[in-house]
C-alpha cells in the first residue's frame, strides 16, 4: 500500500510581505521593482533550500502587491489565510510606516528583514517596526546584516541567509503542529510523569489537541481483524526476510517456546499496522467496512504506553516503536513517525521538535548512565580518548529507537541520518542488516515480543533535547550537542552487558564548555530533567533556541555558542548581560502562544 493519504492536507506555507514607502508620486514608485525584486528573492531562497516532510520543496506565497499601508496589509493578511500562510517574513530596502504595515496576526511567527542599505533607511523601518511589535505584544524576529549593500543589490548575505533559513525552519515547525494531535495509546506507564499528557500545555503553548485510546483497542482490532490483511501478510513475510531473530537471553526455564515465539511475530507486526493506522487513518479500511476507523486520530505524535498492563501479558511494543520511528519497513522507504516509548508524551514532543526542523528520525532513549573515565578504566581497563576524554552518556532503552540511529546511511563517507528522500534501499537494507531483533526480556516483559539490539556508529554530530514541565513554571527545554562516540568491541561489550545487552546502545559524549550545566560530562548527567532524551541527528540546538522562543518555552540549559542565538528581538529587552534569565522573564511576560 503507498501512504499519500497522511499528508492530504498539505503542509503550511511561507507568507512573504514585501513592505514600501507608500508616499506616491515618485517615491513608491521608484521603490516597487526593487522591493519587489527583494521578496521574489527570499521566496527563491526559501523553496531551494527548504522540504516539507514528504520531500517536497517548502512554497511561499508573495502579497499580490507592496505593501505601503494598512489597506494593503488587510488586503496581503486575508491572502495569506486563504493560502494557508503559517509564519510571515516582511522585507523591505526602504523606510516604511510601522504600525500600518505590520503583520498583526497573534498566531503567525514573524520576522522582519530590513535592507542594510545607505540609499533607503531600510534599518530604520526595522528598528521602528520592531518596536511597534514589542509595545503591542506582538514578538517579531529582526534580520539586519552585517555589511552595508549598495541600492538595488539582490543578494542575500550569508548572515541574512542564515536567520532566514532558522528562522522559516522554526516557523514552519509551529506551523505544522498546529491543529495536529497528540494520540495517547494507553495511559501513564509505571508513574513516569511524561506519560501523564498535559492537555493544557499541548493546547495552549502547542495548539495541538489530546486525543486518547485505551489499549484495548488493540486487542478489539487484532480479535476483530480490523486491519488490512493482504498487507499484514506483505508485511509478516517482510519482517521474517528482514529482521533478524537474535539469541535468546532468557533463562532457559522461562523462556517462551518457538510455537509463542511465531505467535508473538505475527501479534507484533499487527500492532504496528494498527497503531499507524490509528495515528493517520487507513482509506483500505473503509473499503472493509470500517469507516470509523478509517479516518485515524489526525495524529502528528503518538505514544505507546505498553509497561506493564499491556506488557505482562501481550508482546511488548518495542516492534511496533522501532519500526514506525524508521524510515523504512514493508512498504519501502517513506518518512518516519513519531512514537514516544511509554507514552512519555514530553519526549515525544521533543521528537517531534526534532524531525520537523530536520526530516530526519529521531532516537528514543534512556538517559541511562554517566561513565566517567576512571570508572570504564576500573572496569574494562580502556582509557578514554578523544571526544570520550570526559566521560560518556549511555543511552539506551528496550529496543524502541529507530533503525535510521544505526548509523549505516552515509553521506562522504561519514555515518548520517538522512531524510527519507535521500536514504537508497541499500542503506535501509544496512539498517536492517545491523539490527537483531532479541526475545524480550520476561522478567521486564512478561508477555513476550522483540527488542531491537543495535550499536550506534561513532562520529555522528548529534543533538539530545527535553522537554520538561515544572508546577508553577510550565514548560522548560533542555538542550545538548554533542557526538556519538565508538568505542572498541570488547569495552563495549563489558559496559553495555552490565545494563542490558538485548538493546540498542548510543555512546554519547556532549560537547563541553566549561560552564554551567556543560562544565563537565557528569554535571550534563546531573543537571538533565528526565530520564528520557530525544536524540536528532546534526547539532540543530540553535534552531531549537529559536523555535522555543516562538512557543514561549524558556530554555535552561544548552551549550550553543553565543552568536548562533536568535531569539525574538524583544528578548533583548529583559536584559542582555544574562541571556538565560532574559529568556526566562520574556518567556512569562509574553506567555503561552495559544492562550
Amino acid at each position: 500500500m503507498t501512504l499519500d493519504h497522511r499528508w492530504k492536507d498539505g503542509f503550511p506555507k511561507i507568507g512573504i510581505r514585501p513592505t514600501i514607502d507608500g508616499r506616491r508620486r515618485g517615491v513608491r514608485e521608484s521603490l516597487e521593482d526593487q522591493t519587489m525584486n527583494l521578496a521574489k528573492t527570499v521566496a527563491e531562497l526559501l523553496s531551494s533550500e527548504l522540504r516539507y516532510p514528504n520531500g517536497e520543496p517548502v512554497e511561499c506565497v508573495i502579497a499580490d502587491t507592496c505593501i505601503g499601508g494598512v489597506a494593503e496589509a488587510a488586503a496581503a493578511a486575508d491572502n495569506f489565510k486563504k493560502a494557508g500562510v503559517g509564519l510571515s517574513i516582511t522585507v523591505t530596502p526602504c523606510w516604511c510606516y510601522g504600525t500600518e504595515t505590520m503583520d498583526t496576526d497573534p498566531s503567525l511567527p514573524k520576522a522582519v528583514w530590513g535592507f542594510n542599505g545607505t540609499g533607503r533607511p531600510g534599518a530604520v523601518y526595522l528598528a521602528a517596526v520592531l518596536s511597534a511589535h514589542a509595545q503591542k505584544g506582538l514578538p517579531a524576529f529582526g534580520i539586519y546584516g552585517k555589511d552595508v549593500q549598495d541600492e538595488g543589490d539582490s543578494v542575500i548575505p550569508e548572515d541574512v541567509k542564515e536567520k532566514l533559513i532558522r528562522f522559516a525552519k522554526a516557523g514552519l515547525t509551529v506551523a505544522n503542529i498546529r491543529g495536529k494531535s497528540y494520540l495517547s495509546m494507553g495511559s501513564v506507564s509505571m508513574g513516569i510523569a511524561g506519560s501523564i499528557v498535559d492537555d493544557r500545555f499541548f493546547q495552549e503553548y502547542l495548539g495541538m489537541r489530546n486525543e486518547y485510546i485505551d489499549m484495548t483497542e488493540f486487542v478489539r482490532r487484532i480479535n476483530e481483524e480490523i486491519y488490512d490483511k493482504e498487507e499484514f501478510a506483505k508485511a509478516l513475510a517482510w519482517t521474517k526476510e528482514n529482521c533478524i531473530e537474535g539469541p535468546d537471553n532468557n533463562p532457559e526455564a522461562i523462556r517462551t517456546s518457538r510455537e509463542q515465539k511465531d505467535q508473538d511475530w505475527e501479534t507484533v507486526v499487527k500492532m504496528t499496522i494498527i497503531a499507524r493506522d490509528l495515528m493517520i487513518g487507513n482509506p483500505k479500511l473503509a473499503e472493509l467496512g470500517f469507516g470509523e476507523e478509517a479516518n485515524g486520530h489526525n495524529a502528528l505524535v503518538s505514544g505507546f504506553q505498553g509497561q506493564r498492563q499491556w506488557t505482562d501479558h501481550f508482546p511488548n511494543g518495542d516492534f511496533l516503536e522501532a519500526i514506525l520511528n524508521s524510515s523504512f519497513d514493508w512498504n519501502g522507504i517513506r518518512s518516519p513517525f513519531m512514537v514516544a516509548t511509554e507514552n512519555d508524551s514530553l519526549n515525544g514532543v521533543n521528537m517531534l521538535f526534532g524531525y520537523l526542523l530536520t526530516n530526519t528520525a529521531q532516537i528514543f532513549a534512556d538517559v541511562r548512565t554517566y561513565w566517567s573515565p576512571d570508572a570504564v578504566k576500573r572496569v574494562t581497563g580502556h582509557a578514554l580518548d578523544g571526544k570520550a576524554a570526559g566521560g560518556l552518556l549511555h543511552l539506551i532503552n528496550s529496543g524502541s529507537a529507530t533503525l535510521d540511529g544505526t548509523g549505516e546511511q552515509q553521506r562522504d563517507g561519514q555515518p548520517v541520518m538522512k531524510p527519507h528522500w535521500e536514504i537508497s534501499e541499500e542503506e535501509a537494507q544496512k539498517c536492517l542488516d545491523a539490527t537483531s531483533w532479541r526475545p524480550a526480556s520476561v522478567e521486564y516483559f512478561r508477555g513476550g515480543g522483540y527488542s531491537s539490539d543495535f550499536l550506534t556508529r561513532g562520529g555522528m554530530p548529534m543533538t539530545m533535547s527535553r522537554l520538561n514541565l515544572v508546577k508553577g513554571l510550565g514548560p522548560v527545554l533542555q538542550i545538548a550537542e554533542g557526538y556519538s562516540v565508538d568505542l572498541p568491541e570488547d569495552v563495549h561489550k563489558t559496559l553495555d552487558d552490565r545494563t542490558d545487552p538485548t538493546w540498542p546502545t548510543t555512546w554519547f559524549a556532549p560537547n563541553l564548555t566549561g560552564e554551567g550545566a556543560f562544565t563537565s560530562v557528569y554535571s550534563v548527567m546531573d543537571h538533565w530533567g528526565a530520564n528520557h532524551g530525544s536524540i536528532s541527528y546534526g547539532h540543530i540546538g540553535a534552531d531549537l533556541l529559536t523555535l522555543a522562543s516562538m512557543l514561549r518555552i524558556p530554555v535552561s540549559m544548552h551549550n550553543v555558542s553565543g552568536d548562533q542565538i536568535f531569539r525574538p528581538r524583544t528578548w533583548g529587552m529583559f536584559g542582555t548581560e544574562s541571556v538565560e534569565s532574559a529568556d526566562f522573564r520574556a518567556c512569562a511576560t509574553f506567555g503561552p502562544l495559544y492562550k
